[in-house]
């Protein structure tokens, strides 16, 4: 509006003439400032971003090394106990406070309390995500063996976990039940029909080898958890943990889930964390 209002006439400022073209050359002259300065701006930003994401690599890459040796050894029977586990997350801040109980093979637990009480922390140590530091303390056992006796990858063969949130990967459904498994696509189809994913399977144009997008985004969320559970029974565990497998779903997905732990937990030590009474009200 400045440059068609002067185009017409001129400003004259103290003796100085301000033409139509002087504005239009003073104004390309302090972008031309400006926009500069702004990128160099927003590559300060970038190289703080870049520092941040090399000093979380170099953690990974300097961290302590887990011993990744592999042992087959005899299928556990699937009794656990915890006794007097003391543990914190940050020194001095200790989120299980002598923790001990019992569950015995074959039995499904139930495990309720409200968020931040130590659930998922149970089974987190169970697991080894987490082992014990200098001022924790406590034992868990398998079978009356201490859990840290054998390797992570040796120990954790016998159980296996289904989360809140499964993940699928890119690929078929097949490939996606069968991770890390050495089964056949048949075999597949079978544990698939067995926790309930029968009418999953008959809706799927390509049946088991329909294609999985990143994440399973193509799937509903009770169609990614059924599958999931799939994944699991695939690799026939002796101890099965589900840590709020059913806090995202619908009721009619749950109890399509209700159906399929009656199935899954037959012959396996069953524990599942849980905020809906209804998933665990079979719980021994």
């Amino acid at each position: 509006l400045i440059v068609f209002y002067f185009g017409n006439g001129y400003l004259t400022v103290v003796g100085f003439t301000v033409t139509a073209g002087t504005i239009y050359a003073y104004n390309t002259y302090l972008t031309g400032i400006i926009e500069p300065v702004g990128v160099l701006f927003r590559e300060i930003g970038n190289l703080q971003h870049s520092l941040v994401r090399t000093e979380r690599i170099f953690k990974v890459i300097d961290g302590e090394q887990e011993d990744d040796s592999f042992e087959v050894l005899p299928r556990v029977n699937g009794n656990i106990k915890f006794d007097n586990v003391w543990f914190s997350y940050v020194e001095g801040q200790p989120v299980l406070k002598g923790v001990s109980f019992d569950i015995k093979e074959n039995s499904m637990v139930g495990i309720v309390g409200h968020t931040g009480s130590g659930k998922s922390t149970l089974m987190n140590l169970l697991l080894r995500f987490y082992d014990f530091k200098s001022y924790d303390s406590g034992r868990i056992f398998i079978d009356d063996v201490d859990i840290t006796t054998h390797s992570k990858r040796s120990y954790r063969k016998d159980i296996g976990i289904i989360l809140q949130d499964p993940m699928l990967f890119t690929g078929t459904l097949a490939d996606n039940i069968k991770f890390g498994a050495n089964i056949s696509d048949e075999e597949a189809i079978e544990i698939l029909k067995s926790v309930g994913g029968e009418s999953l399977l008959n809706k799927l144009p390509n049946g088991i080898h329909e294609e999985m997008t990143r994440g399973g985004k193509n799937m509903s969320i009770g169609e990614r958890q059924i599958i999931s559970f799939a994944r699991v029974i695939a690799h026939n565990p002796r101890i099965l943990i589900m840590d709020e497998a059913t806090a995202n779903i619908d009721t009619e997905t749950e109890t399509m889930i209700q159906n399929a732990l009656e199935k899954v937990k037959k012959g396996r030590t069953l524990i599942v964390i849980a905020h809906r009474l209804s998933t665990i009200k079979s719980a021994n």
